[in-house]
């Protein structure tokens, strides 16, 4: 299990997880921070120049999980993890790569008053005075992403962790609360679908479907970054068409009366560490009113559905993903099947 302790910067994460970790029997600290920190040894210059934060560096995400699981399958227990997650996808990511490992998470934010967390910032002396500069450069990082902070609790952090106003507590009657949250379950498991990662190549299978006006629906997994189409993988001696009527009747409630028409065959290579394989996408038809009401979605899987232009599925699928729907939807308009290789039609 790992206990994860979110927050904005200066909200007490690591003195907190310092005093859990002695509460919760078996537990151990264990700080992403260190990995960021090998990064900035182990990146060329230039890679690390093209982000702003290690979070935004792939390795770094996964890093996380790997190095997670790696302790927990040699000492056991529970990890207490002390880390700033501004980004829903990045939860989305590093959580579901926890899952999908069989490692559930416990999510906490510390939430003490933005007046609270700048006397913090600014009081912070960690660097020692003769890194004065560095100590500067560090405060104002810390400042200028408290607006991000303050998006977060109240939008996702609200929605998805157990909130602790630590801002009159000490870190130990804050880990104190937290001890007590997770063994009463008010600080429950993040309702997660334990997607195992694949180990070869698969085949899968989305749905389009559509409103009155002809935007697309989309939903959004709990369990990986960015939106996606409704569907799933196919399994063994399974046809896709009706792997995509099953996947939808699961995701969304919705039972669709005959095998959706294929639209586009897509061939997604591999790109380390995934395995890419073939993805077909169907057309499902147009939803009314009434079966627009009628969706329904599971927790631990999907979080949200919406409809959404061409233009709008743009910001919100990844490239190859809206790539992959731009022709689908030219494939619908001129009534024909179109092939595709990592989003480009061949042939």
């Amino acid at each position: 299990m790992i206990v994860w302790i979110n927050g904005a910067f200066g909200a007490g994460k690591t003195s907190t997880a310092r005093e859990l970790a002695g509460l919760i029997p078996d537990a151990s600290p264990y700080d992403p921070e260190v990995i960021g920190g090998a990064l900035r040894r182990l990146l060329p210059q230039k890679r690390l120049d093209e982000v702003a934060d290690y979070q935004d560096l792939p390795v770094w995400r996964q890093l996380v999980v790997d190095g997670a699981a790696a302790l927990l399958a040699d000492l056991g227990g529970t990890l207490v993890v002390p880390m700033t997650l501004l980004r829903q996808e990045y939860r989305d990511e590093i959580f579901g790569g926890l899952a999908a490992r069989g490692i559930c998470v416990r999510h906490v934010v510390l939430t003490p008053d933005e007046t609270i967390l700048r006397a913090r910032i600014e009081a912070r002396t960690e660097l020692g005075p003769t890194e004065e500069e560095n100590r500067l450069r560090v405060r104002q990082w810390s400042l200028d992403r408290l607006p991000a902070a303050r998006e977060a609790a109240a939008g996702w952090w609200a929605r998805d962790a157990y909130a602790v106003d630590n801002g009159a507590l000490t870190p130990r009657a804050t880990a104190e609360l937290i001890a007590r949250a997770v063994r009463t379950d008010e600080a429950a498991v993040c309702p997660i679908v334990q997607t195992p990662k694949p180990t070869d190549r698969t085949l899968a299978a989305g749905v389009l479907l559509f409103d009155e006006e002809d935007r697309v629906l989309l939903v959004d997994p709990t369990y990986k970054p960015g939106w996606e189409f409704p569907g799933g993988v196919v399994e063994a001696g399974e046809a896709p068409a009706r792997a995509g009527v099953r996947e939808v009747a699961e995701e969304l409630g919705l039972r669709l009366s005959e095998p959706p028409r294929l639209l586009v065959v897509d061939w997604e290579p591999p790109v380390r560490p995934a395995f890419g394989g073939l993805r077909l996408l169907f057309d499902g038809g147009r939803l009314d009113h009434a079966r627009q009401a009628a969706l329904r979605l599971p927790g631990p899987e999907l979080r949200e559905w919406r409809f959404a232009t061409e233009a709008q599925a743009a910001g919100m699928l990844p490239p190859v993903r809206y790539e992959r729907l731009r022709w689908a939807l030219r494939a619908r308009e001129r009534g024909t099947v179109l092939n595709l290789e990592a989003g480009v039609p061949v042939g």
